[in-house]
């Protein structure tokens, strides 16, 4: 079923990075292989800590104040949420190119804040979305407080993180989580044609676009304006923007190269 684990999590983040930072990667698929898109994060996968060898000259074998390995002190488990779950869904949102995720099965915790976070969503009829934290007496991480009311209202994000209920494609489309639902032999297709044609675009606009859109939502009418003129003024000493222009102009379609 998919489920992240710590070198799984590092290795998207880097593979995210690297996009942003290559002029010729102009958008991106996050998909999976087998029954399932993502089902949360394996506990299992997370590397040991650095353990000292115990000290056989003192009782119990640790220096007194040393801590003792795979002891629990406070402030551990917020760093941990913060430099994997949060880092995980924060490479995604910081991506530079459109992010395009596709949902071949269920999507449960850390995986379907994953999905909630890209910029598209499509969904095979057999993708189911569940906030599983509840089911497990926790608090939902990796964003989930922060993605779900933004994108369907802080009463029907509270419904789906109370109840911890499995939600179809279908249900999720309704709600304004998934763009579109398409049947399974159908959706690597359409996530590639969505992909190319997002690859013809303006890139750095794209780009530029998506930070206003997510700052916009944390963000009063003056910082959003501002920040809107100031990517305005940006783009426009991008190649593709005097492409656009001058294609305009020449009444001709673009030729957008990314850059």
């Amino acid at each position: 079923m998919n489920a992240v684990t710590w070198d799984q999590r590092e290795r998207i983040i880097t593979l995210l990075a690297e996009a942003s930072a290559d002029p010729d990667v102009r958008a991106v698929v996050v998909t999976a292989t087998g029954r399932g898109f993502c089902a949360g994060a394996d506990l299992r996968g997370t590397p040991s800590s650095d353990e000292r060898v115990p000290d056989e000259r003192v009782p119990g074998g640790h220096v007194p104040g040393e801590r003792v390995p795979g002891e629990r002190v406070p402030g551990d488990v917020a760093r941990t949420i913060r430099q994997g779950a949060q880092r995980f869904i924060g490479a995604v949102l910081d991506c530079e190119k459109p992010v395009i995720a596709a949902v071949n099965g269920t999507a449960a915790g850390i995986g379907a804040h994953l999905a909630f976070a890209c910029d598209l969503v499509l969904a095979a009829e057999s993708a189911k979305f569940i906030e599983v934290f509840v089911r497990r007496g926790l608090v939902p991480d990796g964003g989930g407080a922060y993605l779900l009311p933004r994108l369907i209202g802080p009463q029907r994000a509270k419904e789906l993180m109370f109840f911890g209920d499995a939600v179809t494609a279908h249900d999720a489309r309704e709600l304004g989580l998934v763009n579109r639902v398409v049947a399974a032999e159908e959706l690597e297709k359409t996530a590639r044609e969505w992909a190319e044609r997002l690859a013809q675009g303006p890139t750095r606009a794209l780009a530029l676009t998506k930070q206003l859109v997510n700052a916009s939502l944390d963000a009063d009418r003056a910082a959003a304006f501002a920040a809107e003129a100031a990517a305005q003024e940006i783009n426009m000493t991008t190649r593709d923007a005097n492409e656009g222009v001058a294609s305009f102009v020449e009444r001709r379609t673009p030729r957008y190269e990314g850059r």
